[in-house]
């Protein structure tokens, strides 16, 4: 058997090394995600019993994120509008999961908002304003982490609006969203579910990681005194809001990988697609011209190559 040529073999080489760097992206997380454990056992990972262990959470988790390509070519084909809301408690894993929908895909199709506190202009506003703002176009998914359900939840449990405020807002959210459904906006909501003794774990794991400590607010630590307070309103908010326009998803979330492939199938399920047809592509010839002459750059603006 004849072997390929050293160039094609070393072309090869750097499309493999390419396609290992990008998987490695997703690894970096998941090592990420156990790091502190490790730490502190001090011992190499062992899946516990009924743990989903690393080759088949990948298998799966690559082949979601295929379909989620074809999906945002689909919609920004079809020219569609997708909302989608991610709410929780506190370390429920909605980052976790949003990070693993936008891993590979376009940023200009799909992005993130996640608003920070309203300002005292946005105050005065009509409470869904500032959210509008950054409702889709056609072509775009945007995918809320946490939503206007902050009044649902943080809001009423912490104090930052009256019972007044509350009550105003479960009258207005079901007319709110029916309205961007008939305007052809999609829209599906999902709630992150975890247990008491999950949230503890996650809040003490963030306290003791120092590349993590960041995610633990004097906000979050209120949140684990006032869990009942969380709970009532989690109720009250599924209970009033559940609607057939735009019914509420509950996702089991202490299990971070199965929470991730699940909430990505289920999202894939909720919006029929196919695969959008591509032209195919070759690349053009680079042109050479005989009498461009490369400029010398100074050694100085190179960044110093440590490694």
């Amino acid at each position: 058997m004849s072997k390929a040529p050293s160039g094609k073999r070393s072309v090869r080489r750097k499309i493999e090394a390419e396609a290992i760097d990008s998987f490695d992206e997703e690894l970096e997380m998941e090592l990420d995600d156990d790091r502190l454990d490790q730490l502190l056992s001090g011992t190499a990972e062992t899946p516990a019993e009924g743990d989903l262990d690393r080759k088949t959470y990948f298998r799966e988790l690559f082949r979601l994120q295929t379909e989620l390509v074809k999906l945002q070519d689909w919609v920004a084909h079809k020219k569609l509008k997708v909302v989608v809301l991610f709410e929780g408690r506190d370390a429920a894993g909605k980052g976790g999961a949003i990070k693993r929908i936008t891993q590979r895909l376009n940023p200009r199709v799909c992005r993130v908002a996640a608003l920070p506190a309203p300002n005292e202009r946005e105050k005065t506003q009509w409470y869904f304003q500032r959210y509008v703002a950054h409702l889709p176009a056609g072509g775009e998914v945007v995918l809320f982490d946490r939503s206007w359900y902050n009044r649902a939840g943080v809001e009423r449990v912490m104090g930052f609006c009256s019972d007044a405020d509350v009550e105003e807002f479960f009258k207005s959210v079901p007319e709110f969203e029916r309205m961007l459904v008939r305007s052809g906006t999609i829209l599906i909501k999902y709630w992150f579910s975890i247990t008491d003794q999950e949230q503890h774990l996650r809040f003490h794991v963030r306290n003791m990681d120092p590349i993590k400590q960041w995610k633990l607010s004097p906000m979050d630590l209120e949140s684990r005194r006032r869990w009942e307070d969380y709970t009532r309103a989690k109720e009250d908010m599924l209970e009033r809001t559940h609607i057939p326009e735009a019914p509420w998803w509950i996702v089991e979330a202490v299990d971070k990988k199965r929470a991730r492939l699940n909430c990505i199938a289920h999202l894939l399920e909720q919006i029929p697609y196919a695969e959008v047809g591509r032209a195919p592509v070759e690349l053009p010839q680079r042109v050479h011209r005989p009498d461009y002459e490369r400029k010398s750059i100074s050694n100085e603006l190179y960044v110093p190559e440590k490694y």
